[in-house]
């Protein structure tokens, strides 16, 4: 009995590899979707904070980079509705999604890294899912072709 099915650890399956990361790399997408939308919801309630009462943070030692708390909460306000318009774009397979997504994740990094002083410890969770973000957007290959 001859199998025309292509087995699933096999090279020239598109979905797998040896090592099993385009499966893993496609999961990752959909859970780097969800993160977005969670982290973007997040942001708008930390935009709403700063704008609604300056007081809330409060900085950590002295910084390089110091803003007004209220300009802090209209960027993470704006940033955060983005971040999470693009998560749902990921989650619903919108072409324009994954290369949007690599963008504001990257500039939500850099966002995170500039509020370190306020949240020091969130801000590294952030930048680390930002990270994770960028990677399995990068790396989801389900939209390429196979041999």
């Amino acid at each position: 009995m001859s199998s025309s099915a292509t087995a699933p650890n096999k090279p020239d399956n598109p979905r797998h590899d040896e090592s099993g990361s385009a499966l893993w790399a496609s999961g990752g997408t959909m859970f780097a979707g969800v993160l977005m939308m969670v982290n973007g919801i997040l942001g708008i309630f930390e935009g709403i904070a700063g704008i609604a009462k300056d007081d809330v943070y409060e900085r950590v030692g002295d910084y390089v980079y110091k803003f007004n708390l209220t300009a802090w909460g209209w960027i993470h306000l704006v940033l955060g509705i983005l971040v999470a318009v693009v998560g749902w774009g990921i989650l619903k397979g919108a072409s324009w999604a994954r290369a949007t997504g690599v963008a504001l994740a990257a500039l939500a990094i850099v966002a995170q890294f500039l509020w370190l002083p306020y949240t020091p410890v969130w801000a590294l969770i952030s930048i680390a899912i930002g990270v994770f973000v960028i990677w399995a957007l990068c790396n989801d290959r389900s939209d390429v072709a196979g041999p």
